[in-house]
């Protein structure tokens, strides 16, 4: 019996004496991650479902990337804070099976919404026609659906090799009994998968910069010829689908424009000539073509933040798991400090909690939302607040 407990503890412990302080650290990191973790990713779900503005087809990805991270910061990581500090697995080979499975498919749907926003990203200013068809209400559906199915088809079959990994002080697969497969499966997600992200996303930047220089040569011509540039009035929102929509044809419009204007001019002189245009008239052009103007600048500014916010949730992923993946690439005996594994590992953790901060700072209507769901939160505190200073008052 003593002999199965020292078995047991020896499988199940993660103890070193160079990661006795550190763990305090991974303690209180960890606890961060939870609260800020779930507290975020909560509110961007409840300000999808309370804000008509935030309810666009878009928004449907940030809200499955909203999801996933909230499944790890809820239910995963104060499991890795209590392991950490204890410095020992305390729930069982079954738990810790369970916490493989799920840690691993939080981070493959995380990657492959990464993947649906890039694409849509992408259609949305190549092809408008293709992104109707496949980010429709029925595709999104079934796009949210598969990215879930997928990641559990993947690692599900790895249920019998999730052990406890002393490096890290959590659970995952055996470095050695799952390959090949757990060597295809990270290639495919974290260098194939985050490199065809990286992909269209320069594929966006080249399409936005021939649209905007094509949109800066037809404004030139439309103030060389004082021309009414075409009225665009369309509404937007911070998702940037209408935007995006403004901006593909602002670029084939641009080349149409200056095509037509070239062939218009002869008829044009003749019939100014014959009617000069009077003074009233005149001005109506100068009036309406700075606001036509402004409108469609807005409309591409707009696409072009949305599109940095979601290059940026994109870079946050990279930069936290890059350093883990490396590390356990270039140190395949385990010669590494453990002290260094459980530091990239904990890095990992910043990727569930800092999704809302980026929707916070760089999307004004998620900025919104978050602000009247705090406001609404602290009314009953408030009031609280006031009853009691009324009552020590008197």
């Amino acid at each position: 019996m003593n002999l199965t407990n020292q078995t047991e503890d020896d499988l199940f412990s993660c103890y070193s004496p160079s990661v006795v302080g550190y763990r305090y650290f991974a303690v209180l990191w960890g606890c961060a991650v939870t609260i800020v973790g779930t507290m975020g990713n909560l509110m961007t779900i409840l300000a999808f479902a309370l804000d008509p503005r935030l309810r666009t087809r878009f928004n449907v990805l940030i809200i499955n990337l909203a999801v996933a991270d909230l499944l790890y910061c809820t239910i995963l990581q104060p499991i890795s804070v209590d392991s950490y500090l204890h410095l020992r697995w305390r729930s069982g080979q079954v738990w810790c099976s369970i916490f493989g499975l799920l840690l691993f498919l939080s981070n493959s749907v995380s990657i492959i919404t990464l993947c649906l926003v890039a694409v849509s990203r992408y259609l949305l200013v190549a092809k408008r026609a293709v992104f109707e068809r496949v980010f429709s209400n029925l595709g999104l559906t079934l796009l949210v659906i598969s990215s879930w199915g997928l990641g559990l088809a993947s690692f599900g079959p790895l249920w019998r090799v999730y052990v406890f990994v002393p490096q890290v002080c959590t659970c995952s697969f055996h470095r050695t009994r799952g390959r090949p497969y757990t060597t295809i499966l990270l290639f495919s997600y974290f260098f194939v998968g985050l490199g065809c992200v990286g992909a269209f996303y320069l594929l966006i930047y080249k399409r936005v910069q021939i649209a905007s220089q094509a949109l800066l040569r037809y404004r030139l011509s439309r103030r060389s010829s004082k021309k009414n540039p075409a009225p665009s009035v369309q509404e937007t929102d911070d998702s940037g689908v209408e935007s995006g929509a403004a901006n593909t044809c602002s670029c084939e419009m641009s080349s149409q424009a200056d095509l037509s204007q070239h062939k218009d001019e002869p008829s044009q002189s003749s019939a100014k000539a014959l009617n000069p245009p009077t003074a009233n008239k005149s001005k109506a052009p100068t009036n309406a073509a700075p606001s036509s103007q402004s409108a469609t600048s807005g409309d591409d500014g707009e696409f072009k933040r949305v599109t940095r916010m979601c290059f940026t949730v994109f870079l946050c992923f990279v930069f936290c798991f890059v350093p883990f993946m490396l590390l356990n690439i270039a140190d395949k005996e385990n010669r590494a400090p453990q002290v260094l594994h459980m530091l990239c590992a904990n890095l990992t953790w910043l990727n569930s909690c800092i999704n809302p901060v980026l929707y916070a700072v760089m999307n004004r209507q998620f900025r919104q939302a978050y602000h009247v769901l705090l406001t609404k939160a602290a009314t009953p505190f408030a009031c609280i607040w006031t009853r009691w200073q009324k009552v020590f008052t008197t």
